[in-house]
């Protein structure tokens, strides 16, 4: 049966690196009805590594409602994993669930896919270069215009720019403010905001202060918010940055653009840290993610919040429905 014709939506959910927090997250995520009847969950991850995990936790992940796993390429045993422990062979495992989960969403056999952290260097200890979640599963859906979002019940911020140093960063481009502009409103649209009302940051203090601080909210920001404006877009801008998140957070706003990582993560991990959702934007996929990492000095303890993996899996089914 084609992803379209489903009732509900097929959700590929990945384990992240075994030996952090992800599968103890996803088992208790899933075991939770209020996560189970919003899809059908494919969890992609070693079923040894998995009941590891649920003996712990004390969830037999056999037992989930609406849940069946599929196990990616490698092969692992029980004993290649050891909670908290850095490994090459976790983070070669922890890839190849994101490499099968992108392929059954690329071929129909998913609607949407949910990532659990996994962690660079573990990755790279591979040999693999490796620069995060979101630029992997671009290069694999073969898309060279990705993008973050942050998302939560309260607030929303696309990122024109990510993982950078941050002077690189303040090289701005008309085109990718534009395009950045569109991605937001197209995946903010998703979420049920028909007509989204946009926020555009300055890069500057005060958006430059008419060119006292510099000359890039003048010369590149305001350009790209006109050709936005011109193109139907309900946006303003460049806004200055220190109060334009307190007027969204107040209503005025449904979506914030931001210039770089720091100005959008910085308030969305203070407001609501838990609830807080990662989006990629720009590749032909539906993808969500957790917003914190591997936390391997709590791996294996039971001590893991799968609060936010509950809104990643919530995310990733309603936009999921939306386009079915």
């Amino acid at each position: 049966m084609s992803a379209r014709n489903r009732v509900a939506p097929a959700v590929a959910v990945t384990i992240g690196d075994p030996a952090g927090i992800g599968p103890e997250v996803v088992l208790k995520a899933l075991s939770d009805p209020a996560s189970s009847g919003l899809a059908s969950w494919i969890v992609i991850g070693d079923r040894s590594i998995l009941r590891k995990a649920g003996t712990m936790c004390g969830i037999d992940p056999d037992t989930l409602a609406n849940t069946r796993v599929v196990e990616p390429g490698v092969v692992l045993q029980a004993e290649d994993c050891v909670f908290g422990r850095m490994s090459a062979i976790c983070g070669r495992a922890a890839v190849e669930c994101v490499r099968r989960a992108t392929e059954m969403c690329l071929s129909g056999g998913a609607d949407a896919m949910v990532t659990a952290p996994m962690n660079k260097e573990a990755v790279t200890l591979t040999g693999m270069s490796f620069t995060g979640h979101t630029e992997f599963i671009a290069e694999l859906c073969g898309a060279t215009d990705s993008r973050m979002l942050l998302a939560n019940d309260r607030l929303r911020v696309v990122h024109v720019s990510t993982h950078i140093p941050l002077r690189d960063s303040c090289l701005l481009s008309v085109e990718r403010i534009v395009r950045t502009i569109e991605l937001g409103r197209e995946a903010v649209r998703l979420l049920g905001f028909d007509r989204p009302r946009i926020a555009v940051c300055g890069l500057n203090p005060h958006a430059g202060e008419h060119g006292l601080f510099g000359d890039e909210d003048m010369n590149v920001i305001l350009p790209a918010v006109k050709i936005a404006r011109e193109r139907g877009i309900g946006c303003e801008g460049p806004l200055a940055p220190d109060t334009t998140f307190l007027k969204a957070l107040r209503g005025g706003y449904d979506l914030v653009v931001a210039m770089y990582h720091d100005q959008g993560h910085i308030p969305m991990k203070l407001l609501d840290f838990e609830h807080t959702v990662n989006v990629s934007l720009g590749i032909p996929i539906i993808r969500t993610s957790v917003d914190h990492g591997t936390a391997f000095d709590i791996a294996g303890r039971n001590l893991a919040d799968p609060t936010n993996m509950k809104a990643a899996l919530r995310m990733a089914a309603t936009m999921a429905a939306s386009r079915l």
